[in-house]
């Protein structure tokens, strides 16, 4: 595993340095930055987001004019390909302060275990609570199934970059496995609700950064471990503390 400078502008232009690791088993880089460091990279995430959930008609979801400046957003990540498309990520918010911070509350609202989740995410909070939001991965991408792995896996790197113990997400019941290989685990006795529409069945996912590898699969659990060192790689040079010390801080000065 390397964690290298290289080229994510347009045209192959040099950007400045991001977080990278690389997929093993889709061939993938992973960059991490925050959308003030890396604005170019930030907009061709949002805008492969953007083009995903339009295609499936629930773009209303991604709350793309509310996001799009990037102040709500603690980091992404952008799976590049090799000729520096963007082909997959996903975008964190928190850690919160506030049970009422998670966005992904609003679509329990006035429904059936809307109490319980509120609840239960007020509970962690103490601990650090990521929600992650924005996931997608190119319809047309190559090597869909491990990227889509390799995507699932970076809700752990999320929560354990921005020193939070816990890694939160709403999914389609159809997504659960998947999420599940990385350590993922569905919230107790929360009752599906129909969102964005009535088309899914969406649940809640909690990842304990403390407890995840005991839930993951051997395989999963295993490239954590990698990806872990190669960004524990890059954070240590340049002064950021590895391994759970304000990781993520630095990222804006790189």
């Amino acid at each position: 595993m390397t964690v290298e400078t290289i080229a994510v502008g347009p045209g192959g232009t040099r950007d400045a340095e991001v977080l990278r690791f690389r997929d093993m088993h889709s061939g993938y880089a992973f960059h991490v930055a925050t959308p003030q460091a890396h604005p170019d990279l930030w907009r061709r995430y949002l805008h492969g987001a953007l083009q995903v959930y339009r295609h499936y008609g629930v773009d209303h979801a991604l709350e793309y004019d509310r996001v799009v400046d990037g102040s709500s957003t603690s980091l992404f990540f952008a799976a590049v390909d090799s000729t520096g498309a963007v082909v997959a990520g996903l975008r964190a918010q928190g850690p919160y302060g506030v049970a009422d911070e998670v966005r992904a509350l609003g679509a329990w609202a006035g429904r059936p275990g809307a109490a319980e989740l509120r609840a239960m995410v007020a509970d962690r909070i103490p601990g650090g609570v990521v929600e992650v939001k924005a996931v997608w991965v190119a319809r047309a991408a190559e090597q869909r199934a491990a990227l889509a792995a390799a995507v699932s896996r970076c809700v752990v790197h999320a929560a354990w970059l921005l020193d939070a113990r816990f890694g939160f997400i709403t999914t389609a019941t159809r997504n659960v496995g998947l999420y599940r290989s990385s350590g993922g685990y569905v919230a107790d006795r929360i009752p599906s609700v129909p969102y964005p529409d009535d088309r899914y069945r969406t649940i809640p996912m909690w990842w304990d950064t403390r407890t995840y590898r005991s839930l993951a699969t051997k395989l999963q659990s295993s490239l954590i471990a990698l990806e872990r060192a190669a960004l524990d790689a890059w954070l240590s040079p340049h002064g950021r503390a590895p391994s759970g010390g304000s990781g993520i801080g630095g990222l804006a000065q790189a």
